[in-house]
């Protein structure tokens, strides 16, 4: 795995442990040389995770639609940063630039990105892995759904093993590295 596609909140959210860990999380892509692409924000998680990469010399490239450019939220010291017309062509450069997804917390935009990645897998449309980091607990109740969804039907069992997922960010860029969708 040489770069790993990170979707991640606009916002730090309300608990310390959400920039904690995504600094750890930058600090294990470093170690393993792993260089990050993400949606370009300097705001929230993004702007924690892409500037803790760049503090410890990794890559960041960002990939940004023109509109979020013109409302002043783009990263301005990135490794290259790319602007895009619209969101659809934002996810699927950012999807050809990673060999792995993984989320952190984060809402709508989070969860869309991380989905749509999923739904990829299951069509057919790429074979690479995607990651929740689970940090204090936040995707439980998602996960909760998921598995609803495997025990009602709606989703065979198969497809819930594409979504790999663990609390440690350690761990999970190792089975991000070795798995395949």
């Amino acid at each position: 795995m040489h770069r790993l596609c990170v979707f991640c909140g606009s916002r730090v959210g309300g608990n310390p442990l959400y920039i904690e860990r995504t600094r750890q999380l930058a600090q294990a892509m470093v170690e393993r040389g792993i260089g990050l692409v993400y949606g370009a924000g300097h705001i929230g998680l993004m702007g924690v995770l892409a500037d803790a990469v760049l503090e410890t010399g990794g890559e960041v490239i960002g990939v940004i639609p023109q509109a979020l450019v013109d409302r002043e939220l783009a990263h301005q010291k990135l490794s290259k940063l790319h602007i895009v017309a619209g969101m659809h062509e934002r996810k699927a450069l950012m999807a050809a630039l990673a060999d792995a997804f993984l989320s952190l917390p984060g809402a709508y935009g989070t969860a869309d990105e991380t989905f749509e990645m999923l739904t990829w897998n299951q069509l057919k449309i790429h074979a690479k892995p995607v990651g929740l980091l689970n940090i204090a607990g936040f995707f439980d109740p998602l996960l909760a759904w998921i598995d609803r969804c495997v025990q009602d039907d709606f989703l065979k069992p198969r497809y819930r093993e594409f979504l790999l997922v663990d609390d440690d960010a350690g761990r999970l860029l190792d089975a991000l590295a070795t798995a395949s969708a």
